[in-house]
């Protein structure tokens, strides 16, 4: 049985847009997994360990066979492949990729909790994943959108999206 799955998407690190672009078409060919549709790119200040650049961060939503902790190391092993590396929390990376939702599923075991923890006090999160999906609804937590008033002040802008050369 197929779920919709929503990950989150950053990188500050090694042209982070790219990053993230790459790992969009990653997500894509997860083993019984397809990308269903991805916000646009946002700019957003470090949460946590200031001293760093801003971050890039995106929301994707893809269909999956894959089971939670399945579709979670799958996301893992992209992240190693990008050189990811946790060298303290909240601190610099190449990509973070975080699985905010797994359909309905409401569940903590050790090292997954759905949905995502602190997803509701990040507009880099709420902002990119209202931009695909309005109505979104967070297990246990009620509406996505009612959620974004408790992120003011934090700065998140979008990203205009890659200019197209034309050839004449």
């Amino acid at each position: 049985m197929n779920v919709i799955a929503t990950i989150g998407l950053g990188a500050n690190l090694n042209d982070p847009a790219a990053q993230v672009e790459y790992a969009l078409a990653e997500l894509d060919r997860l083993p019984g997994t397809r990308l269903i549709k991805h916000s646009s790119l946002y700019a957003s200040a470090p949460v946590g360990y200031v001293d760093q650049p801003d971050f890039i961060n995106a929301v994707a939503q893809v269909e999956t066979a894959l089971a939670p902790r399945a579709l979670l190391d799958a996301l893992l092993d992209i992240e190693h492949r990008h050189g990811r590396e946790r060298s303290f929390r909240n601190a610099p990376r190449t990509l973070d990729l975080d699985l905010l939702l797994y359909g309905h599923a409401h569940f903590h075991e050790d090292a997954l909790t759905l949905p995502h923890p602190r997803m509701t006090e990040r507009a880099f999160v709420l902002l990119p994943l209202l931009e695909i999906a309005p109505d979104t609804e967070i297990p246990g937590r009620g509406r996505a959108a009612g959620w974004l008033a408790g992120c003011s002040g934090q700065n998140v802008t979008v990203l205009p999206p890659p200019a197209v050369a034309v050839n004449a």
